[in-house]
């Protein structure tokens, strides 16, 4: 993973531009409103585009508020599947999604390979157990479609649990969707060229290295197989109940837009009214003595 390699001027600038997305994704958690957006950007290169993209992204993100109050209003449950192949943006578009957001309310579900004991369970029950509750919103970052992709990819299922899964999945949404979950169901979608500029510029940037695991580079040499594999997932999976929606990923800012766009118009939310707030008086006692914090406890102050 640390040998060199050869990038060509395409890919250089593609480096770049990872590199400008991290910077802006950096300027988003600092952003409040879209006054500071232009500020911020007023002097920058591509400033028009990305002026547009944070303005977008502010305005969908102030509606993902309403929803998650809608939600909370409404005792309803909703799950997101994210799915697509590794490099494809699904933790970008669910960290944008859950940016503005009461982290009790919507949270991200980002399971591990299962231990010993958990394989010895129904292979959905793992899963079951960080389902919603009334007023929730749970975002699968990779879910129990594993055994459609990498498990079948990689030989970690045998034949007959691949067929039992496909056998299963579409009476387990079912009967979610039954009980009053509403599952909706994203594969990201990118290219084969655009998957080897991701991984490269992920080789080059040391704060991006952890991304890569051997897994991760033996998905790119198997990347026909990983096609076979979803277009068979898709196609015995994509039910009325709980049809797949797929993202066009290759561009990231784009394609974070898009999906929160479209999850938006998939719930029938709206404005929740809430009583105006208003800031207690502060309490003072003219006998209360702040005691003094030891000089020793406190942190050097570097910056």
């Amino acid at each position: 993973m640390t040998a060199k390699v050869e990038i060509d001027a395409v890919q250089m600038e593609k480096l770049r531009m990872d590199l400008l997305d991290s910077l802006d994704e950096e300027i988003e958690t600092e952003l409040e409103d879209r006054d500071e957006v232009a500020a911020l950007l007023m002097r920058q290169a591509h400033r028009s585009e990305r002026l547009t993209y944070f303005r977008e992204l502010l305005r969908l993100q102030s509606e993902l508020v309403k929803l998650q109050d809608w939600v909370v209003a409404h005792k309803h449950r909703v799950v997101v599947l994210f799915e697509g192949r590794d490099a494809a943006g699904k933790g970008g578009v669910i960290k944008r999604i859950t940016q503005r957001l009461n982290p009790r309310i919507c949270r991200v579900a980002a399971l591990p390979a299962p231990n010993d004991r958990e394989k010895t369970q129904w292979y959905f029950q793992r899963y079951v157990a960080h389902l919603p509750a009334a007023g929730e919103i749970v975002l699968f970052d990779r879910s129990w479609y594993n055994r459609a992709g990498v498990e079948r990819v990689m030989g970690f299922c045998s034949d007959d649990e691949y067929e039992e899964f496909f056998r299963s999945v579409p009476e387990f949404e079912k009967m979610l969707v039954r009980s009053g979950i509403q599952l909706v169901k994203y594969w990201f979608s990118i290219t084969d060229d655009e998957q080897h500029a991701r991984f490269l510029a992920r080789i080059h940037d040391p704060l991006k290295q952890w991304k890569l695991s051997p897994m991760d580079l033996e998905s790119r040499r198997r990347w026909e197989d990983y096609t076979r594999a979803k277009e068979s997932m898709i196609e015995r999976t994509h039910i009325p109940e709980a049809p797949w929606w797929i993202v066009q990923a290759v561009d990231k800012k784009r394609a974070r837009l898009n999906c929160i766009d479209h999850l938006l118009s998939l719930v029938p939310y709206h404005e929740i009214e809430h009583p105006d707030v208003l800031l207690p008086a502060r309490v003072r006692n003219p006998e209360y003595i702040r005691n003094p914090v030891p000089a020793d406890m406190i942190i050097p102050e570097k910056y």
